[in-house]
């Protein structure tokens, strides 16, 4: 059987560090502590830069763990567009193997690119914001509703999407 993988966020941020979805799930939706994943994600940006300035030439897609606060523990992702994705996974006993985490990885990718894909997607972009397309990527719109879907569809084919049960109170 194979580990319970406990899915906590998913951020997605522009190849301009701006957050373009940051989605939570389970207790941490019901909680509303996404200014918490907020914070992993943009801390996660400093370890991104790192990737990339140490190995400029040889980049891997997949960067693995990054770093691990508290009770989570941090992926990333870089596209060929540097588009960045951030996977926080909460810390249990079970072992996570990177095969998992990439081929989650690698959905929540191509439910992006699924998206981005969207020729009506970007009708009200300003003409002038044509290096930074950080207004039309906002995935507040209802044109964005499909992407958030298809990221919902992803964290529930999980093995668990919540957290796991708070330990016993003594």
């Amino acid at each position: 059987m194979p580990a319970l993988v406990y899915l906590n966020a998913v951020a997605f941020v522009s190849s301009q560090n701006h957050p373009i979805l940051i989605r939570t799930f389970g207790q941490e939706r019901e909680n509303n502590r996404d200014i918490r994943y907020h914070y992993i994600a943009h801390t996660s940006l400093d370890v991104f830069e790192e990737h990339i300035t140490a190995n400029p030439k040889n980049m891997e897609s997949y960067l693995g763990l990054l770093y691990t606060m508290d009770d989570v523990a941090v992926y990333g992702y870089i596209t060929a567009s540097k588009m960045k994705i951030v996977l926080v996974l909460s810390l249990s006993d079970t072992v996570v193997k990177d095969a998992e985490v990439v081929n989650l990885m690698k959905a929540f990718h191509t439910a992006y690119r699924s998206a981005v894909a969207n020729p009506f997607l970007r009708l009200h972009a300003p003409a002038d914001a044509v290096s930074d397309h950080a207004n039309s990527l906002q995935v507040g719109g209802t044109k964005w509703k499909n992407f958030r879907r298809a990221v919902d569809d992803i964290a529930a084919s999980t093995s668990a999407i919540s957290a796991p049960p708070p330990p016993p109170k003594n």
